[in-house]
């Protein structure tokens, strides 16, 4: 339903932030993992016609959506990851506010508005204004905004940022829920957020499609690739420069990591079954080795060292 052909996105002083990027969108959601910086967010404002790209084409039911977008516009579903709100507005009058511009009509969007209230649970906060919500409430009601003309075509970018772990694990079941029969588009850094509901995957780096697969494809890449020792603490960094390590945790013994080899890497390792994070970040990695972008975010056990 929604391709995206050879974008390419580059920004004043040449900074390019797409690289002629291909990639065909149908029912069903697809996760698009990158770290920081790698284009995503720049991906997602084109492939919902707020920007135009440098080169390329985005085709909606085989339509240009760059020259005539109204037709994707009005089928679309999009949370950009600055979502702003008005502060003086209530969340039920913001939502009626948008549900107008989006042509609901107004019997249809009070049901709709109600059922979206109870469903992120916004109802006990729907008299205050939007300038007295939490990040995570304002997140809410950005995901609100999202559904309230059933969209065809949803894109969410960094969709769960500001929402503790019960309401990310919601929001991963109703967009799961969702892409049933619409295409969803879910762009992250955070693996879990895709782990368990995303049956095709786009790992991005340095503005340029590195892989797509299902879960299980990316999985079979890094089969046997994964090990875990046990190591003296002194010895984290110099491990640190030779493997990948997605995980470190300090034990009475000395910390035990989790890292990537295609061979043993130490005597005494033991072979572990890989998770969707391994296949990332080796992906990732080949990726900034190779010059294409990036390594990813340091996991959070090692931003203070070992847990």
């Amino acid at each position: 339903m929604l391709d995206l052909v050879r974008l390419s996105k580059v920004y004043r002083g040449g900074k390019r932030a797409v690289d002629d990027l291909t990639l065909r969108l149908e029912p069903g959601l697809t996760g698009l993992l990158g770290p920081n910086g790698a284009g995503k967010s720049s991906l997602m404002r084109i492939a919902a016609t707020v920007t135009r790209p440098t080169d390329g084409r985005v085709l909606f039911r085989g339509e240009d959506a760059v020259a005539r977008p109204d037709a994707l516009r009005r089928a679309l579903g999009y949370l950009p990851q600055d979502f702003g709100v008005y502060p003086n507005l209530t969340s039920r009058e913001f939502l009626g506010y948008l549900a107008a511009a989006k042509g609901v009509s107004a019997r249809t969007a009070r049901a709709r508005i109600e059922e979206l209230l109870e469903l992120l649970h916004l109802t006990e906060a729907v008299k205050r204004p939007l300038g007295t919500y939490s990040g995570g409430m304002v997140r809410r009601v950005g995901i609100a905004q999202v559904l309230l003309a059933d969209p065809q075509v949803i894109i969410v970018d960094e969709p769960t940022a500001g929402l503790d772990p019960e309401e990310r694990v919601g929001f991963r079941h109703l967009l799961s829920e969702l892409a049933a029969d619409r295409v969803v588009l879910l762009s992250t850094h955070i693996v879990s957020d895709v782990a368990s509901v995303a049956s095709d995957i786009a790992v991005v780096a340095g503005g340029r499609l590195e892989r797509r697969g299902t879960p299980e494809e990316l999985l079979s890449e890094v089969a046997g690739q994964v090990w875990e020792v046990l190591v003296d603490p002194a010895a984290v960094p110099a491990v640190r420069e030779r493997h990948t390590v997605s995980r470190a945790v300090r034990t009475a013994d000395g910390v035990r990591l989790r890292l990537l080899s295609r061979t043993l890497p130490y005597e005494g390792a033991v072979p572990l079954a890989p998770d969707l994070e391994d296949a990332y970040l080796a992906l990732i990695g080949r990726a900034a080795a190779a010059g294409r972008g990036t390594p990813g975010p340091v996991p959070p056990s090692f931003r203070a060292g070992v847990v």
